[in-house]
């Protein structure tokens, strides 16, 4: 399958694994790659820009494909030293780049410097539409369903990205709610060039998640994630825990004179403990609405060929079906 993604990233598969919180290293991504898709690591998961270079480095000796590093620009309690991050990417020689979070302008002109390329995700159609105006190669268009920050505008990827497939020029790849060939061909239908699927990747083999974070991916339907920190303007989408049930508290208690520290010690260096240790209460964890389509913990070789499969089934019979039946009659 060929579209302006695979195209744009050197890629078979216009599938790209979003960068995720203590998910994205070396392992996934070299795995997602090698599949035929866009393995991504995360870079401010690496605590300092040396510790990304060796990740880099890693990520090589596992693959011989394209990959990439994420970027995320969000507010924190401290401010990553991201030109050093930027110099490590280069140094690593990766020409890949996912930026989220805030508006990526500033370090644009550092990235394309040694020629990356620049995928920024986004949750509304004038977030992208500016990503396009300020240089981005690509945007990942955010649905509501998304796992991780959805924004606050709340509009579902049904509406979402026909109205960016209107409003854009560049390419763009559908995040949230995509799990499966259906997902691949229902994106590319409604203008994508491709999908970002990041809750969906957790559940595989080659996840560095603890199997207890799997198997509660495996067994949540998509009525278990909930919405917190909706009154901080940060809102982020979790899967239901006993973490994030005090948390959905403690923002009912404190109404209006909510602070972050209220709630930090939930949000905030919980994923070691969830994602390594497999401490399913300790707080809050990212994951998409799509945990309600996921019922397996396949290969990530195996996820892609199937999605690849079932996409080209779609596409050549039931759709291509729908029109000979209509001609025939």
């Amino acid at each position: 399958m060929r579209t302006r993604i695979t195209e744009l990233f050197g890629i078979e598969h216009p599938i790209v694994q979003g960068g995720m919180h203590y998910v994205g290293f070396a392992g996934l991504a070299s795995a997602v790659s090698n599949a035929g898709g866009l393995g991504i690591i995360t870079g401010l998961t690496q605590k300092t820009p040396e510790l990304l270079a060796k990740e880099i480095q890693r990520c090589r000796e596992m693959t011989d494909r394209p990959f990439g590093v994420n970027l995320t620009f969000l507010p924190s309690f401290s401010a990553p030293p991201y030109p050093e991050y930027i110099a490590a990417i280069k140094e690593g020689g990766v020409t890949i780049v996912e930026t989220a979070g805030r508006n990526p302008e500033q370090y644009i002109p550092a990235l394309k410097a040694f020629g990356a390329k620049i995928i920024h995700k986004c949750t509304s159609v004038r977030h992208a539409v500016k990503a396009e105006t300020i240089g981005c190669d690509a945007v990942s268009v955010d649905g509501f369903e998304c796992g991780g920050h959805p924004g606050e505008d709340d509009i579902p990827n049904m509406i979402l990205l026909p109205r960016a497939a209107e409003e854009l020029k560049i390419p763009f790849v559908a995040s949230g709610g995509m799990a499966d060939g259906r997902s691949l061909v229902a994106a590319l239908a409604l203008g994508a060039d491709g999908i970002n699927m990041g809750t969906r990747f957790m559940a595989t083999k080659e996840a560095p998640v603890h199997t207890n974070v799997k198997e509660a991916i495996v067994a949540a339907s998509e009525l278990d994630t909930r919405l917190i920190m909706r009154p901080l303007r940060n809102t982020e989408r979790v899967l239901k825990n006993a973490g994030v049930v005090r948390i959905l508290e403690i923002e009912k208690e404190k109404g209006s004179t909510l602070q972050i520290s209220d709630i930090r010690d939930l949000v905030s260096s919980v994923y070691p403990k969830i994602m390594g240790e497999g401490e399913m209460d300790a707080g809050a964890w990212s994951c998409g609405m799509v945990a309600g389509l996921i019922h397996d913990i396949p290969t990530v070789k195996d996820l892609i060929d199937r999605i690849m499969t079932e996409a080209e089934v779609l596409i050549r019979k039931r759709l291509t079906g729908f029109l000979e039946g209509y001609a025939r009659a």
